[in-house]
């Protein structure tokens, strides 16, 4: 198992992250509600600021103080400067 740190000390499985998204949009913070309200929400801030969210394979989501491009970096995602060129 590979795993890799969202922050403070804490670390996720490298093989079991689905996606790192921002927590700006209205749909993933009424997801990280839910996840909280239902007991699958792990919260990997430390009491900092939630900057990004994780979805696990298995329906549990990890919100971190790090940002997106953090974690993907951290993760070993290739990057690339113009994904977000294409939106607008």
């Amino acid at each position: 198992m590979s795993v890799f740190s969202v922050g403070f000390g804490n670390y996720v499985s490298r093989e079991r992250v689905v996606a790192i998204v921002t927590v700006d949009s209205s749909p993933i913070r009424r997801a990280i509600q839910e996840s909280r309200k239902e007991g699958s929400l792990i919260d990997a801030t430390q009491g900092r600021r939630t900057k990004s969210a994780l979805f696990m394979d298995d329906g549990r989501l990890v919100v971190s103080g790090l940002g997106t491009e953090t974690l993907a970096k951290r993760i070993g995602a290739p990057l690339s400067e113009d994904s977000d060129a294409d939106l607008g």
